[in-house]
Order: C-alpha cells, then sequence, then structure tokens
C-alpha cells in the first residue's frame, strides 16, 4: 500500500516564501496600477482642468499630453501585470522595467497628485523588490 505524499516545497527560507508571495502580489498591483493609470489618463485627456497644479516646479508639462502618458503607461503596466500572473519570463522583465519607469512619471507628476503619486511610487519599490528577488519565479518544478 502507498502513501500520498505532498510533493517537496521549492521554498527553503523564510524570504524565498515572501518573496514568492510578493510576486502574486507585485502581479496584482501592476494590474491594478495600470488600470488606475487608465483611468488617470483618461481624465486628463478628457478635462484638461482636473488636476490643479500644488507649487511650481522647475518641469511643467501640458496636462493632455500627461494624461496621454498616463494612459499608454497604463494599458502597458497592466499587460505586464498579466504576464506575471501567468509566470512569463517577459512580465518580470518588463514589470521592473515598467516598474523603474513608473517611479520616474510619477516624480514628475508630483505636482499635480502628490499622494497618489507618493503611493504609486511606493507600491512600484515593493514590485520591483519582490521581482527581483523571487528566485523560483518561471522555473517549473520536475517531480
Amino acid at each position: 500500500m502507498s502513501q500520498n505524499t505532498a510533493p517537496p516545497s521549492r521554498h527553503t527560507s523564510s524570504a524565498a516564501a515572501w518573496a514568492s508571495g510578493g510576486t502574486l502580489f507585485a502581479g496584482v498591483l501592476m494590474l491594478v496600477t495600470g488600470f488606475m493609470d487608465v483611468f488617470q489618463g483618461i481624465a486628463g485627456i478628457a478635462e484638461d482642468d482636473i488636476y490643479t497644479r500644488v507649487g511650481d516646479y522647475v518641469f511643467k508639462f501640458n496636462l493632455t499630453t500627461w494624461g496621454w502618458i498616463h494612459l499608454i503607461l497604463g494599458i502597458v503596466v497592466a499587460i505586464a501585470g498579466f504576464g506575471i500572473l501567468k509566470g512569463a519570463e517577459w512580465g518580470r522583465v518588463a514589470g521592473i522595467a515598467l516598474a523603474s519607469l513608473n517611479i520616474l512619471f510619477q516624480f514628475l507628476f508630483l505636482p499635480y497628485q502628490p499622494w497618489w503619486a507618493l503611493f504609486s511610487m511606493a507600491i512600484s519599490v515593493f514590485v520591483i523588490w519582490a521581482l527581483a528577488t523571487d528566485e523560483a519565479y518561471g522555473r517549473k518544478e520536475k517531480f
């Protein structure tokens, strides 16, 4: 009579378990951030006066241009989030690159939405950490 046993765990440490769970969460966060950027972009394109400037900064951009930037970035970020959830290696690489790009764009968007920009930058830092530290990402276990 044979006994059913669970397959060996691919995570040998607590840090690896956190990174693996963080990768799943990073994919979800990228999807949500992508959709929020799409909505933010639509708002900037539709109504140019929806955002008000919170001070005078060196970098000044037209809000319609910002709307298009956020719309395109949001679509690409959501696609990368889907790739991360599917376990694709391109999703991991694109996720790190797009999260870095999102930090830059949110920094430049600080005069218009300071709290959301800071929150989005913090999310992007977590996404970069999670995707960069999960060593088991995209590998298939063989039994």
